[in-house]
C-alpha cells in the first residue's frame, strides 16, 4: 500500500488504494463493451474476429498502462467508437482500401500524433481553448455520454418522423418482444433509479454497484423466464459461457499486417487526415471534459502533464495498428471512474489489468449487457452537466459559443464536431463584438477556426 501511495502520489491527490481500485473497475465495466463491439465492426472489413478481440484487449492494456506511467491520470484508452466504423465502412467498404492498407493509415496517423505531441502542438491547442468552452466541452460530453446510455438502454429509439423517440412498452408487448427487448429497457430504468438512490445515500462505489445490481437483476429475470435471450435480435444470454473453455484467440491473422503500397496516393492522405482530425479533437475533448470534472485543470485552464497523456494516446494508436485494430483513443467512459473518486494513474493501471484478465476471462466480461452499463453512463451525464454552472451565460460572447458547443455534441453525435462548432462560433462572435473581445482570441484559435471551416468545405 505504501509503495502504491508513493508511486501514484495518492495522498497528494486526496485518494486511496480502495477508491482507485473501485474507480478502475467502474471505468472498465463501462467500456468493456468495446471488446465485443470492436471485433464485430472490424470483421465487416474482412478482419478475423478473434484476432481483433485480442488486438483490442492488448492495445487497450498497453495504451492505458502508458497513460498511468506517463501522466498519472485516471484516463483509460481503447480503440475508439466512430473511428472503427470509419475504418470499416468508409475506408474499406466504400473507398475500396484493404483493411491492411487502413491499418497502415492508422499507424502513420499515430506517428504524426507522436511528432505533434513532442512539438507541443496538441498541448498548445488544449491551452488555447477558452475556459468557457472547456466547461462547455465537459457539459456537452455529459449530454453526449447520457445519450449513448439512453441508446444502449434502448430507452431512446429511432424514429423516421422525429429522428428519435421513446421506447414503446405497449408496442413491445403487442409485437411479442417484451420478454426479450422490453424487459431490458425496464431493467435499465430500474438501474438508473438504483444508482441514483446509492448516490443520494452516499454509498461508496455507487456506479459500479449500480452496474452489478442491474446485471444481477437481469440474470434473475433470465432464470425465472422474464428475460428470454434471442441472438437474432441481438439479445444474448446474461450468463457467462465457458463452454469453449478459456483460450486467447490467436493474434496472427492481424499482427503486423500493414500494407503501405498506396501510402503516397492523394486519397490515402485524406484518409490519414480524417483519422488524425477526429482522433485529435475527440481526445482533446475527452481530456478537457473529464479533467474538468475531476478539477484537474489549473487556474489558467491548463492540464499539468498533458504531454504525457497525449503521448500515451499517440503511441497507443501506432501500437494498436501493429497489433491489428483501429485508432486507439482516450475513452469518455473514463468519466465514470472519475465520478467514483479516481484521481491517479492507479485507476488507469487497474483498468489495464482488467483488460489483460479479459483475454482469459472473456466470457465473463462479454456477458455484461449494455443495458446494465447504460445507467452508469446516464448518471455520469448528470454529474458532468453540472459544468454549465461555471459558464457565464450573462455574457453572450462566452455563453452562446458554449451553448453551441454543448448542443452540437449529442445532436451531431461527435465530441470533435462540438469542439469545431464551439471554436468557430467563439471566434466569429468575439471578432465582431469589439476590440476588447478580440483580445481574448489567440492566434491558435484563429488557426483552428480556419481549419475547421476548411474541413467542412473539403471533407
Amino acid at each position: 500500500m505504501n509503495a502504491l501511495d508513493k508511486f501514484f502520489h495518492l495522498k497528494e491527490n486526496h485518494t486511496d488504494v480502495k477508491t482507485e481500485v473501485i474507480a478502475g473497475v467502474t471505468t472498465f465495466m463501462t467500456m468493456a463493451y468495446i471488446l465485443a463491439v470492436n471485433p464485430s465492426i472490424l470483421s465487416a472489413a474482412g478482419m478475423d474476429n478473434g484476432a481483433v478481440f485480442t488486438a483490442t484487449a492488448l492495445a487497450s492494456l498497453i495504451a492505458t498502462v502508458l497513460m498511468a506511467l506517463f501522466s498519472n491520470y485516471p484516463f483509460a484508452l481503447a480503440p475508439g467508437m466512430g473511428l472503427n466504423a470509419y475504418f470499416a465502412y468508409t475506408v474499406v467498404i466504400n473507398m475500396g482500401y484493404t483493411w491492411e492498407m487502413a491499418l497502415a493509415a492508422v499507424f502513420i496517423e499515430g506517428l504524426i500524433f507522436i511528432l505533434l505531441s513532442l512539438t507541443n502542438v496538441r498541448e498548445a491547442i488544449f491551452n488555447a481553448i477558452p475556459m468557457s468552452l472547456k466547461h462547455a466541452v465537459s457539459a456537452g460530453i455529459g449530454l453526449f455520454i447520457c445519450f449513448i446510455g439512453l441508446q444502449n438502454a434502448k430507452l431512446v429509439t429511432n424514429s423516421d418522423s422525429t429522428l428519435v423517440t421513446i421506447f414503446s412498452f405497449k408496442g413491445s408487448a403487442d409485437s411479442g418482444t417484451f420478454f426479450t427487448e422490453g424487459i431490458t429497457v425496464l431493467l435499465a430504468i430500474i438501474g438508473v433509479l438504483i444508482t441514483a438512490i446509492l448516490i443520494v445515500k452516499k454509498v461508496k462505489g455507487h456506479i459500479l454497484l449500480g452496474i452489478l445490481a442491474t446485471w444481477i437483476l437481469g440474470i434473475i429475470c433470465q432464470l425465472v423466464g422474464l428475460y428470454q435471450p434471442n441472438a437474432e435480435m441481438g439479445f444474448f444470454s446474461l450468463l457467462p459461457d465457458f463452454s469453449n473453455g478459456i483460450a486467447i484467440p490467436s493474434l496472427m491473422p492481424t499482427l503486423l499486417a500493414l500494407d503501405f503500397s498506396r501510402a503516397l496516393s492523394l486519397d490515402f492522405f485524406v484518409v490519414i487526415f480524417a483519422f488524425l482530425f477526429v482522433d485529435m479533437f475527440d481526445t482533446l475533448g475527452t481530456l478537457i471534459g473529464v479533467a474538468s470534472q475531476a478539477d484537474m485543470l489549473d487556474e489558467n485552464g491548463k492540464l499539468p502533464k498533458i504531454k504525457g497523456a497525449l503521448m500515451a494516446d499517440a503511441i497507443g494508436t501506432s501500437v494498436g495498428a501493429l497489433l491489428g485494430t483501429s485508432t486507439t483513443t482516450t475513452f469518455v467512459e473514463s468519466a465514470s471512474g472519475v465520478s467514483e473518486g479516481g484521481r491517479t494513474g492507479l485507476t488507469s493501471f487497474v483498468v489495464a489489468i482488467l483488460f489483460g484478465l479479459a483475454l482469459f476471462l472473456s466470457p465473463i466480461f462479454l456477458a455484461i449487457p449494455s443495458f446494465a452499463t447504460a445507467p452508469a453512463l446516464i448518471i455520469v451525464g448528470f454529474l458532468m452537466i453540472s459544468a454549465v454552472l461555471k459558464i457565464n451565460f450573462a455574457d453572450p460572447t462566452q455563453g452562446i459559443p458554449a451553448f453551441i458547443c454543448i448542443i452540437a455534441m449529442p445532436f451531431m453525435y461527435s465530441i470533435s464536431e462540438g469542439i469545431a462548432m464551439g471554436v468557430i462560433s467563439y471566434v466569429i462572435i468575439n471578432l465582431v463584438a469589439g476590440k476588447e473581445n478580440r483580445k481574448t482570441i489567440s492566434i491558435v484559435m484563429y488557426i483552428l477556426a480556419v481549419l475547421f471551416v476548411l474541413k467542412y468545405i473539403f471533407l
